[in-house]
């Protein structure tokens, strides 16, 4: 059977795409399946799609490059359909181009199935698609979320498809109310696909609750940081990390900074897998005003966190039980403040019992196995069948479903290309372990036997400096694994790419990412050994590689607390491979200053101690003055560089950031550069600021 997916844009990460990925993906285990992007921004998707589902764009809208279609005169034209800017707007509107496009696929498509799973796609495929195939759409919001200018062209396209599924059951109801009686579409209920995930749970042992999701009003992260803002002095050791990208992310960075909470709160961007972020978590957070389904809730309960969920419309209260395997949390539409004390309580119960944390989390890990993406697939089967013409109960009793489907998994007429052993970046996951050592993983059936070892080449030195570690395999093993011992190897610091090497003439292939577990970073201590203090952190570049970022020092100071206050920068300090003595100090010294100012000092008393604003405001350099940071851990000692090293962050620049103190139009603000080392910015304050 050939199935097929419209998607508005298949080459990000949120939820609609996340949820069509894993119901492709499934299916293409008896089906053909394709996934139509109307709109292509970038060139490759964030998503990791089965070499067996087809992905084909439409629109090319790859921003700088010659097939940027943009620009185009039919571009520039409006949709026929979608012409009010409260339905659709931006660089991926619906266009004249898109209307064109859209309607010749649908006219040309061999399918049996076509899927629209966005509003707007719905209205295409009931104006441009045809009778010889089934028409569904999919809601992935809610009945509330759209404006009545969308309804009024969305609710009539509905009607006129074979049916239409949202992701829960109340939602469905809306929809019926809605809906003409002699509608031709049956609108039902299927939960989206959540596939358990390959990282390894988590242990519950951290102490952070980890909440992902866009940035966005409707998600309301401000109440979740506000409730976390009641319990922190009850729970000093707790931490909540916030995971996605939004439009809300500058006013939620404002509110922590507020709150004076940035060393306890992050804002750690997107990422793709996110499964290995939950593993790092002890409890899983969702404060939203309404969740249409909750992909995240079920990610979450995958991993084995308990999560904490407003009981808002939909999807929490058809996921959740409350007090069996996760938390539902009351919402007060009228009274906000008791909306985060709840939470607040919530979060303040949770967090204190070990206990209750483990039996929810097992019991919200067995119950995610209900929407594992076979049995959602089977789901939307049972669906195609029911829907065919002709079909009867009886006739699916009889086995109908056998003789449509194939009766098992769809023959490929070629090996995919990313199983051969000729793939150009074999693929790869490297786990952290408890000792720090690093265990790879490499794909078996992408590696010939001429592959051999697992190669770390320094980046900055330019293969000078390199690790060979051979590849152990295991007779039909679908991973060879290669260790690198932290006590046995010695990297000196920097960033280390991944490659898969030959015996013979020492080809290599650069290794790709595809998981990442960090996990065991958070409670362990750098080591200090007799090459140095030692930190690595295996990481995915942004270009999909693995690779490792590595520290090799002497000596280390780690700044284990920075405060930020109106007239000082207070710095709480641990030194590595030394002590702090009588006469340890901070310093401030300008970067590049040739002595013309001299540095700023502070005493170290208990590891802790200011450096005032006062010296650093006077700016002298064109651009900025950048005072590094460093220690002294005694009189007469060498100053060692001030920064953070410990932990599971390749790059703290911009994830680990702090509040600016302002004066007379010149900004002073700490930050970490790109070696994690803690340096203080000063510069003039632009009108854009």
């Amino acid at each position: 059977m050939k199935i097929e997916f419209l998607l508005h844009n298949a080459y990000g990460i949120g939820g609609t795409i996340r949820s069509t990925v894993n119901l492709a993906t499934a299916l293409a285990d008896r089906h053909e399946v394709r996934i139509i992007s109307v709109n292509r921004p970038v060139d490759e998707p964030e998503l990791t799609i089965d070499p067996r589902v087809r992905l084909t764009p439409l629109v090319d809208l790859r921003e700088g490059t010659e097939g940027d279609e943009y620009g185009t005169p039919l571009n520039g034209r409006p949709s026929e359909i979608f012409r009010d800017e409260r339905i659709d707007n931006g660089r991926m509107a619906a266009t004249a181009l898109t209307d064109q496009r859209v309607a010749a696929h649908l006219a040309a498509t061999d399918a049996d199935v076509v899927i629209a799973t966005r509003p707007k796609l719905i209205g295409y495929l009931a104006r441009y698609g045809g009778d010889r195939y089934l028409r569904l759409g999919q809601e992935h919001l809610t009945h509330e979320a759209h404006v009545p200018e969308l309804h009024a062209v969305m609710d009539p396209a509905i009607a006129a498809l074979d049916a239409f599924v949202t992701v829960s059951e109340a939602d469905a109801g809306h929809y019926r109310e809605a809906l003409p009686a002699d509608r031709r579409a049956q609108v039902l209920s299927v939960p989206n696909a959540v596939p358990a995930p390959d990282a390894e749970p988590s242990d519950g042992t951290s102490k952070i609750i980890v909440s992902a999701g866009r940035l966005v009003g409707v998600k309301r992260y401000d109440r979740l940081i506000n409730a976390f803002a009641k319990i922190a002095d009850e729970r000093p050791d707790w931490q909540l990390r916030i995971y996605g990208r939004g439009t809300s992310k500058a006013k939620l960075r404002r509110q922590i900074e507020e709150l004076g909470l940035y060393e306890r709160i992050t804002l750690m961007g997107a990422r793709s897998p996110i499964e290995t972020e939950w593993a790092k978590g002890a409890v899983a957070a969702v404060a939203s005003d309404a969740e249409s389904f909750g992909m995240t809730i079920v990610e979450a309960m995958h991993a084995g966190l308990p999560v904490i969920a407003t009981d808002c419309p939909y999807g929490p209260r058809e996921i959740l039980t409350d007090g069996t395997d996760g938390v539902l949390v009351p919402l007060a539409p009228q009274d906000e403040a008791g909306s985060v004390d709840a939470y607040a309580e919530a979060l303040l119960k949770i967090t204190g019992d070990a206990g209750l944390r483990s039996r929810l989390g097992a019991a919200a890990r067995a119950a995610a196995h209900r929407y594992e993406p076979e049995a959602i697939a089977r789901r939307y089967e049972e669906l195609f069948e029911e829907l065919r013409p002709g079909s009867t109960a009886e006739k699916k009793k009889g086995g109908l479903l056998r003789g449509l489907f194939g009766g098992g998994r769809k023959q490929q007429s070629a090996p995919a290309a990313s199983s051969s052993a000729e793939a150009a970046h074999p693929e790869a996951r490297c786990a952290v372990g408890a000792d720090g050592s690093l265990l790879f993983r490499l794909r078996a059936d992408q590696l010939t036997a001429d592959d051999t070892h697992l190669l770390l080449r320094h980046r900055g030195s330019k293969g000078k400096e390199s690790v060979r570690v051979p590849l152990q395999r295991r007779a039909g093993a679908a991973w060879a694994e290669a260790r690198v011992e932290r006590a046995g190897h010695t990297l000196p610091e920097g960033r280390w790419d991944t490659y898969a090497e030959r015996k013979g003439d020492k080809s290599r292939r650069r290794l790709t990412a595809v998981l990442v577990e960090q996990k065991a970073l958070l409670g362990l201590e750098l080591a200090a050994g007799p090459a140095g203090v030692v930190s690595w952190v295996p990481y995915g570049t942004s270009d999909g590689f693995l690779a490792v970022r590595t520290w090799l020092r002497a000596e280390h100071a780690e700044a284990t607390e920075v405060r930020m206050d109106d007239d000082a920068v207070t710095l709480t300090v641990a030194a590595h491979g030394t002590e702090l003595r009588d006469g340890a100090e901070l310093i401030a010294r300008l970067r590049g200053g040739d002595g013309e100012a001299g540095d700023v000092r502070a005493p170290l008393e208990g590891g802790t101690g200011r450096i005032p604003h006062g010296p650093l405001w006077r700016r002298r350099g064109a651009e900025q003055d950048l005072w590094d940071l460093s220690v002294r851990p005694g009189a007469g000692a060498a100053p060692i560089r001030l920064g953070r090293l410990t932990g599971d962050f390749a790059d703290r620049k911009g994830i680990d950031t702090f509040p600016a103190a302002d004066r007379d139009g010149v900004r002073l603000r700490p930050f970490f550069t790109v070696t994690n080392d803690l340096t203080i910015s000063v510069k003039d304050i632009t009108e854009d600021e």
